[in-house]
């Protein structure tokens, strides 16, 4: 298995990235919400149900995530530097 965490200046460069993919999909993860939630106000369903406009939204949170946790590895990675 890789050790992409070992390797400093692949995880320097994908700190960029990361924090983009991990806020356009938190965005995406709240737009769900509200969809879900006009879903339930009006009894009906906007393409989908409410529950499963709930369930994309969870899903896309952690989804999320991992991509926040790069970041974070990322940013201690290019503030830590190994001492010498």
């Amino acid at each position: 298995m890789a050790r992409h965490w070992e390797d400093r200046e692949k995880m320097r460069t994908s700190l960029g990235s990361n924090g983009l993919w991990g806020h356009g999909l938190w965005f995406l993860a709240i737009i769900f919400m509200i969809l879900g939630v006009i879903a339930d106000a009006v009894n009906g369903s906007i393409g989908l149900e409410a529950t499963s406009w709930f369930m994309l939204a969870i899903a896309t949170f952690l989804a999320s995530i991992t991509f926040f946790i790069g970041m974070a590895i990322s940013w201690y990675l290019q503030t830590a530097e190994p001492k010498k």
